[in-house]
């Protein structure tokens, strides 16, 4: 299987191409600047993109980190890094003479918004905020890709547990020097997913002709931040006694702390069930165990 693939050097795309390399795809990775290796393919959102080569399928998961202060400039930054660059490589693959097959294109569950304690899926209304917004104009720059025959797979993912970094990677250092504690109240829902798991869902997406539209990458039993924390300590054998309060997060992080740490999102996997997919990881104790014991 051909595949091009953008973001193959972050969390994800590292794990989905060394999976997909092991069963044989070859990878032609898109790389912002000079391209630097064969395989590679030099593309800048916003500028117009020509692919000569043909391709089974395309994985576009290149985005700006959301990690840090949501300065307007930062806010720039993520919308448009999505956006653009979907907008970008969808043009480029409505212009190709031999289409590829299928497209997964990266979204999150920040579509639904703060929600509280309610459980949401796929068929569920999109929520308010920045991450919101930038999701649905995300999701939607895809639109040419659809247009032109190509199933469109529009992953939403949750918060990605992984022993190379991540979420979990910056929370293993204070929760094991006994700092750790929830954020806030502790009360909102947190929606995770191992990365196998996300390795295993892209897996079954490109497989499945059946899997299309937007298609939430959580495990089935999202918990609260509070469960969250006391697993995670449970699991380090560490108390979890120190909390976070939410001004202290609003101060130093102000709008992306309302919207990534504090906002609540209890989200089903509904289409990846429906479609049978197995999860590895369904239990959030069993995922952690397992990522502890690699890291």
């Amino acid at each position: 299987m051909q595949v091009l693939m953008s973001g193959a050097t972050g969390l994800l795309g590292s794990a989905i191409g060394q999976a997909l390399e092991t069963e044989g795809a070859v990878i032609t990775r898109l790389i912002r600047g000079e391209a630097a290796g064969e395989r590679q393919i030099p593309w800048q959102p916003g500028r117009p993109l020509n692919l000569p080569m043909a391709f089974d399928a395309v994985i576009h998961l290149a985005g700006e980190s959301i990690v840090g202060r949501w300065t307007p400039a930062k806010k720039a930054r993520i919308r448009d890094s999505r956006v653009l660059g979907t907008q970008t490589l969808a043009d480029a693959i409505a212009r190709m003479a031999d289409k590829p097959r299928v497209m997964v294109a990266a979204s999150a569950i920040g579509f639904y918004g703060d929600r509280g304690d309610e459980l949401v899926n796929e068929d569920s209304a999109p929520g308010t905020g920045f991450l919101a917004e930038t999701c649905r104009e995300w999701e939607a720059a895809s639109a040419p890709v659809e247009r032109a025959g190509v199933r469109v797979a529009h992953i939403r993912t949750g918060v990605v547990l992984s022993q190379h970094g991540g979420a979990l990677g910056q929370m293993l250092l204070p929760f094991r020097l006994g700092l750790g504690g929830r954020l806030g109240s502790g009360k909102q829902w947190m929606s995770w997913i191992h990365v196998d798991d996300i390795v295993g869902a892209v897996r079954h997406i490109l497989a499945n002709e059946a899997v299309q539209g937007p298609v939430n990458l959580t495990a089935p039993h999202p918990v609260t931040n509070a469960e969250f924390t006391k697993t995670l300590g449970k699991a380090l054998t560490r108390p979890t006694i120190v909390p976070v309060p939410a001004f202290a997060l609003r101060l130093a992080l102000g709008e992306m702390a309302n919207e990534a740490l504090l906002a609540s999102e209890r989200v089903q996997p509904l289409r990846l069930l429906s479609s049978g997919y197995q999860f590895r990881f369904r239990e959030l104790g069993t995922a952690l165990e397992n990522l502890i014991a690699k890291h």
